[in-house]
C-alpha cells in the first residue's frame, strides 16, 4: 500500500535577536555575509541602509525594527540573506542561519488571534522539531511590500 505523500513547504529559517523565523525558500536568493553598510538618510528605522552585492544596490533590513521587537546588531558572525519578491530585492540581517526546513503544511499553525502588529505578516507558527522553540513563518511577499510602502511614505 502507497503511503500518501504529506504536501510539504520549504523555508529558509534563521535566528535573529530572540526570534526564530523562516521565509518560504522561493523568496530567498542567496546568503551572505554582511559587509559595510551605507546609512542612508530619511528611511524608516528598520532600513539599516544599503549594501552593494554583484553590482546592485540593496536596501538592507532589520525585521526586529519592521516588526517592533527590538533591534539587530551587525557583528562579525551577521549574515544578510538576500530577499526577493517580484522585482523588489532586499538585504535581510540574520543573526544565525538556521537553514532550509521542509515542513509539512498540516504541521502549519495558524498566527495567533489579536497578537502585535507582527501577526500580520505571518503565514504561521510551527514547532521546531525537538525543541520547545515556535518557527514564526513570514509572509515575505507582504512584508516587503509593507516595507516599501512605509518606505516610500516617508
Amino acid at each position: 500500500m502507497a503511503t500518501q505523500a504529506r504536501p510539504e513547504q520549504e523555508f529558509f529559517c534563521f535566528r535573529v535577536g530572540d526570534l526564530r523565523l523562516g521565509v518560504p525558500s522561493e523568496n530567498v536568493l542567496e546568503v551572505l555575509r554582511a559587509g559595510l553598510l551605507t546609512p542612508l538618510p530619511r528611511t524608516p528605522s528598520f532600513v539599516m541602509g544599503v549594501t552593494g552585492h554583484r553590482g546592485v544596490v540593496l536596501p538592507v533590513v532589520d525585521l526586529l525594527r519592521f516588526l517592533s521587537k527590538g533591534e539587530a546588531r551587525i557583528g562579525p558572525r551577521t549574515r544578510l540573506f538576500v530577499g526577493v519578491s517580484g522585482s523588489f530585492v532586499a538585504g535581510v540581517v540574520a543573526d544565525t542561519v538556521l537553514g532550509l526546513r521542509r515542513i509539512p503544511v498540516s504541521d502549519i499553525l495558524p498566527p495567533p488571534l489579536g497578537g502585535d502588529a507582527a501577526a500580520e505578516h505571518l503565514l504561521g507558527v510551527v514547532q521546531a522539531s525537538g525543541t520547545q522553540e515556535a518557527i514564526n513563518l513570514l509572509n515575505f511577499t507582504k512584508l516587503l511590500q509593507t516595507a516599501r510602502q512605509r518606505a516610500v511614505a516617508r
